[in-house]
């Protein structure tokens, strides 16, 4: 079952086990999925972002939408082009009706 879940950075709690009070600054780096801290004395650390590799995580958002982006796509094209057939055949049928027909169809729409 598919639960949308912000992913939790591990690193943050790893680097602040080893060091505690002595952290300057925190960093993500996303192209290494660690994190970065410069600590007190002018030292860097770094921690990974995993507990284990092989450990799956919960799917977010984002995820869903970096695997999933071709069928989405796909899909709001198709939805947005039977939107505009439909509206092109009502537009039409309306163009086509004669006055009567079309305040006859106004007056009672609201009936159904």
């Amino acid at each position: 079952m598919l639960t949308l879940q912000p992913r939790q950075r591990v690193g943050h709690d790893i680097l602040l086990a080893r060091h505690g009070n002595n952290i300057s600054t925190m960093r993500f780096d996303r192209a290494n999925d660690r994190i970065i801290a410069m600590l007190d004395d002018g030292s860097w650390d770094s921690a990974p972002n995993v507990i284990s590799p092989s450990l799956e995580m919960p799917e977010t958002i984002r995820s869903v939408f970096r695997k999933d982006w071709r069928f989405l796509s796909v899909a709001c094209v198709a939805m947005v082009t039977v939107a505009a057939v439909a509206m092109g055949i009502s537009v039409e049928m309306a163009n086509h009706m004669s006055t009567t027909e079309l305040q006859a169809l106004l007056v009672n729409y609201p009936a159904f």
